[in-house]
């Protein structure tokens, strides 16, 4: 099964190809901003180097958030539109459960996104025997909370995502030795491979599910959300 993943949660805007769980190609640019005009340039250049066809794909995948709304919505309405021409199915992955796809160790693994302010969006899953176990739904907390309640743990957790690097003196102190950031910063990175493992494991999985609609995982109200509620309520 060939399958086409995009990563545009995140400051990287990147797309691979992968046969089952195996990486074909990957390509990635680091720019926010230009998130719109870099992904279908990018979609063709790979379909280039690897001298496949769009309509040769059999899943389109992309990180459904939370992140950046601006690329999620990007994202997904690219995937949307490869459903239409091509119809073929289509996959939204939690931008928290690709990035602990990127831990291989087996145990505790806590994906932290910054949201600002100090606090982040979060997951909390285990890792064993090749298969990663939900232990929450994604969420958005205060990461001071966040690191007292995850003291009940008695295991070592791994800590991967932004938000393990910008809050991992708060993760420290609190938790002390059973905080683990591993040093390769690549491992904190959203990227397409990893949106692309998960989408070939759940697809294969549950073959028989309905993958034609995507909802994008946004986890708090945009910054013009609340600007316009402010607005409203002091009207």
């Amino acid at each position: 099964m060939k399958i086409l993943s995009i990563e545009t949660a995140s400051n990287t805007c990147s797309v691979a190809i992968l046969e089952d769980t195996t990486i074909i190609k990957e390509l990635s640019i680091c720019d926010e901003n230009t998130h719109s005009q870099k992904l279908m340039p990018l979609i063709s250049q790979i379909m280039t180097e690897t001298n496949l066809n769009l309509n040769e794909i059999d899943l389109f995948a992309c990180d459904k958030g939370p992140g950046s709304f601006t690329g999620i919505r990007i994202g997904i309405a690219t995937i949307q539109a490869f459903r239409d021409t091509f119809s073929k199915p289509i996959l939204g992955i939690s931008s928290l459960e690709a990035l602990a796809n990127n831990i291989t160790k087996e145990g505790y693994i806590c994906s932290l996104i910054d949201a600002k302010h100090d606090n982040v969006y979060v997951s909390l899953s285990e890792h064993k025997q090749n298969t990663y176990i939900k232990l929450q739904n994604d969420s958005f907390e205060n990461i001071y909370n966040l690191a007292k309640n995850l003291k009940k743990y008695n295991n070592f957790i791994f800590f991967v995502g932004n938000g393990s690097i910008v809050y991992q003196d708060v993760l420290k102190s609190e938790l002390k030795e059973k905080a683990i950031i591993l040093d390769d910063i690549s491992l904190h990175s959203l990227n397409a491979i990893s949106v692309g493992r998960v989408a070939s494991s759940k697809f294969l999985t549950n073959p028989n599910q309905d993958y034609s609609v995507i909802e994008p995982l946004y986890l708090k109200k945009s910054s013009a959300e609340i600007e316009l509620e402010a607005k409203s309520h002091a009207n």
